[in-house]
């Protein structure tokens, strides 16, 4: 268990560094070219292939037990902080309530954002 948590520290960390850089240039790049939810289409499989390749590193350095329970644990530790973290940064950030953060995962762009945070975890 400890290796998993160890590790989905790691791998959010990682995922959010990854993730800063990703959405700078879908927001400076993409967005005004072709749109939020096109932008976030284009960056989402980007973002997921790498992510694979970073947990498959993780899960070796950090030799975590190829056992159900201690995988799930990495994924689940690092899609809860990248979930909070994602929140505390809209919030105090980017100014937006709590209501609004939440409800922008109802839009599209929103959703598929969600979705992907999902199959980093």
């Amino acid at each position: 268990m400890a290796r998993g948590l160890g590790a989905g520290t790691l791998y959010f960390a990682a995922v959010l560094s990854l993730g800063f850089v990703l959405g700078t240039l879908r927001v400076l790049v993409l967005l005004p070219r072709m749109g939020e939810v096109a932008a976030v289409a284009v960056e989402l499989p980007v973002m997921l292939a790498l992510s694979w390749f970073i947990a498959g590193a993780l899960v070796r350095r950090c030799r975590v037990p190829a056992r159900a329970g201690a995988r799930l644990i990495m994924g689940g530790v690092a899609l809860v902080l990248l979930l909070l973290a994602e929140a505390v940064l809209g919030v105090l950030g980017f100014g937006q309530s709590l209501a609004q953060h939440l409800g922008h995962y109802l839009t599209l762009a929103g959703a598929l954002g969600l979705a992907g945070q999902g199959g980093v975890a």
